[in-house]
């Protein structure tokens, strides 16, 4: 059954107990100038390819919300054939969402932003501005930089001499560190510096800890260079001992804070229950878990998962497992998880976690039947101008190469290409988004084995095109070019941050979890 419901209602289905997903059917770049709080971005492009890890279970009540032109109807009918059988549709989508008076808010991972704002607000963690950690080194003073993000931030850019060493991991690995003085957290800009003050805080409360205030943005804004292309250090590694107070951390975070620790039993358990979303992660780094897998278990830094949580669980309520080793990454991430609104367990890994028969999760079948063409009858019929290449990949792969003549398009626009009188080919990089665009449409086909076959067929390979931001839909268009020098788009974006607070509404402020961080 499909439903339609006007945007004050969809606001207030919204507000209900127990699990729903919403998905924003928009580009990244058009979701990023404005959605509803709660949103997530799942662009109709790769819809197909993301909604069995975004929301799982067949029956979880999902709303869709598009740009007012039609698409939740489509990835409603494609969302159907998958299986799930409970969708609403936001009835004249984002234009209606804000001509009703309700707030489209700018950014993305914008409920992780807001719950680094409460923090703020509530717990008060110690900051340092730019000029004075500047001045304490000048002065020489014994400062460790501690850079909290994932391994491709550092990389991309940090604060000269500082050590990668990201949020929960910090804590994790406290023991094996030398420390003599204080410690400051850099992230790009609040968030995650806040969140791993505040944790560090509280599990170590004898630590000198601060946060570095508004990041490597606020660092350059002060007039600070920024060190770029460093590869990442090494992990701390942890003996015995070491692992021993980890532990007896997370013991105590997990009885203070009352955070569930579930044993194999209790997971099989849970993700046996057939009316509610069970997520499985695995919080240990790459190097361990890819060592030591978990079956059924997804694996994602802690990091990410309290500061992109929509980029992995769409359902919101829905009950995630964090599988850890000694639980201190876990009961760490738990505390913003909950904060955020969901059923929260750790898990340690222990051979009955290893040796878990995890039932794999009703990821829907999505095999198309769409009309193919081979590689060599596409190049054939593009050269007499029977057809057009259209290619669905990424802007930032069309950009890097594509075939001579083609065209770079997403799934939405398709339709129009389509009564222009254009014969369609469509073009990916064998993920399968092609014959699922196809599909939708009357006389389109997916080119097999899309743009490798291509290659390999003799195609002319030309490189550049979409030289306009604006032509690029799945790029961030929000604050673009922050972390590429552009001072003016960083301080749009701390400006953006620091007053999301005073945007919330009654109700979407209601739906923070404030005392799961007190």
């Amino acid at each position: 059954m499909i439903r339609h419901l006007a945007p004050k209602e969809a606001r207030d289905w919204l507000a209900r107990p127990g699990e729903r997903a919403f998905l924003d059917l928009r580009e990244a770049g058009p979701f990023s100038m404005g959605h509803p709080l709660f949103a997530t971005p799942c662009a109709f492009t790769t819809l197909e390819l993301r909604i069995g890890e975004l929301a799982p279970r067949l029956s979880v009540p999902i709303l869709l919300i598009d740009a007012g032109d039609g698409v939740s109807e489509r990835a409603a009918a494609a969302l159907a054939r998958a299986g799930y059988d409970d969708l609403t549709i936001v009835a004249g989508g984002t234009p209606a969402w804000r001509a009703a008076g309700l707030t489209l808010f700018e950014g993305v991972n914008v409920p992780s932003k807001v719950l680094g704002e409460l923090v703020e607000a509530r717990l008060h963690p110690p900051t340092i501005t730019a000029e004075k950690l500047a001045a304490w080194r000048a002065e020489g003073r014994e400062v460790r930089v501690f850079d909290c993000r994932p391994a491709d931030e550092f990389a991309r850019m940090t604060i000269p001499g500082a050590t990668w060493l990201p949020n929960a991991e910090l804590p994790h690995r406290l023991a094996a560190l030398e420390l003599d003085g204080p410690i400051v957290l850099t992230c790009a800009g609040r968030t995650r510096g806040l969140l791993g003050t505040a944790a560090l805080r509280r599990v170590a409360p004898g630590v000198e800890v601060l946060a570095l205030e508004n990041g490597t943005q606020g660092w350059a804004l002060a007039g600070h260079p920024l060190e770029r292309g460093r590869a990442p250090n090494k992990l701390p590694t942890l003996d015995e001992d070491q692992r021993q107070v980890s532990r007896a951390r997370a013991d105590a975070l997990l009885g203070e804070a009352c955070i569930p620790l579930a044993t194999a039993g209790d997971v099989a358990r849970l993700v046996a229950q057939e009316t509610r979303s069970t997520f499985l992660f695995d919080l240990r780094s790459v190097g361990e878990a890819g060592a030591d897998p978990l079956p059924g278990f997804r694996v994602v830094p802690a990091v990410q998962l309290a500061q992109a949580t929509d980029a992995y669980c769409a359902v919101r309520s829905a009950r995630l497992v964090l599988a850890d080793d000694t639980g201190l990454r876990g009961a760490i991430t738990a505390l913003w998880l909950r904060a955020l609104g969901y059923e929260v367990h750790v898990a340690r890994v222990d051979d009955a976690l290893r040796d878990l028969a995890v039932p794999p999760a009703p990821v829907p079948e999505l095999a198309t039947t769409a009309t193919t063409m081979t590689a060599a009858g596409a190049l054939l019929a593009a050269q007499g101008g029977r057809g057009r290449l259209v290619d669905l990949r990424s802007s930032a792969a069309f950009r890097e190469g594509h075939v001579a003549g083609a065209i770079w398009s997403c799934r939405a626009a398709l339709p129009a290409l389509e009564r222009a009188g254009t014969s369609l080919m469509l073009v990916d990089g064998g993920d399968g988004r092609a014959a699922n665009a196809a599909r939708d449409l009357g006389g389109a086909v997916a080119v097999a084995g899309g743009m490798a076959a291509l290659r390999d067929a003799g195609a002319a390979v030309e490189t550049g095109g979409l030289p306009r931001l604006r032509d690029r839909e799945d790029v961030t268009w929000f604050a673009h070019g922050r972390h590429d020098g552009d001072m003016e788009a960083s301080r749009t974006y701390l400006r953006w941050e620091t007053g999301l607070l005073a945007r919330l509404s009654e109700d979407e402020h209601a739906a923070f979890d404030l005392s799961a961080i007190s």
